[in-house]
């Protein structure tokens, strides 16, 4: 029995003299005591004035600025604006160098633009390039239609003959030659028409118009009245002589 107490009272005595009961001290936790300061959350290392020094193995370190002070936090996850790196060292948060990039893979790969741009292999443009469609729901440039050289202006003509009126319209077309990524995204038009004037006005062997007649009446009487005074006047020379 004093034996016992004798081993007791040597495992009170070693703990007060080197610490080794005190609790959480069996095994080293990698949480650091978040204490008053709530931004040492996940940190190893922390600084009352600088914040996170290190972070946990998964986390990512992001220095923060706030107006002229600047302190470092742990996140699960790198805020809008900045990409994850992974080094063996520590992984950080680092800013997308790319303009108007919301969220980025990488630092030269933008994945979401911001709010009115379009995403495009990696950047972010206000209208897509020459040859993409927008498409709206993911404000992304795809693959538009494609189409091939406008054809040469068609023959001009009107109710289908080429003759009997002095005005017409004329037509040129192209074809598709790529379909677009989207059934929802339009091609360009591929047919177009504009005013011509028609190179025969009155069809061969057709009906006359009327007003062409009357000229045509009005001509001959003419004729005829001056030969008829012609003949008058050769009357009356004659009876003068």
């Amino acid at each position: 029995m004093q034996f016992r107490l004798f081993s007791f009272a040597l495992v009170i005595l070693n703990c007060m003299d080197y610490g080794h009961c005190q609790p959480g001290r069996w095994r080293r936790s990698k949480r650091a005591n978040y204490g008053p300061n709530p931004i040492c959350k996940g940190c190893l290392s922390c600084s009352k004035d600088n914040g996170c020094i290190r972070c946990q193995h998964k986390l990512f370190f992001f220095l923060r600025r706030e107006g002229m002070r600047q302190y470092g936090e742990c996140l699960h996850s790198c805020p809008s604006g900045y990409y994850g790196l992974r080094t063996p060292d520590m992984n950080r948060c680092s800013r997308c160098r790319i303009e108007n990039c919301d969220s980025c893979f990488s630092r030269d790969f933008c994945t979401k633009c911001k709010s009115g741009f379009y995403s495009h292999r990696g950047r972010c443009f206000r209208g897509c390039p020459a040859g993409f469609a927008a498409l709206e729901e993911l404000m992304e440039c795809v693959e538009g239609c494609e189409v091939g050289q406008w054809s040469e202006w068609g023959t001009c003509s009107r109710n289908n003959k080429t003759c009997g009126f002095k005005w017409g319209l004329e037509t040129r077309t192209r074809q598709i030659v790529k379909k677009p990524a989207k059934d929802t995204i339009p091609c360009p038009t591929i047919a177009e028409s504009r005013r011509c004037k028609m190179a025969m006005r009155h069809c061969p062997g057709g009906r006359k118009p009327a007003k062409t007649k009357d000229k045509k009446k009005k001509k001959k009487n003419l004729m005829e009245r001056a030969q008829k005074q012609h003949s008058i006047f050769l009357a009356t020379d004659k009876t003068s002589q």
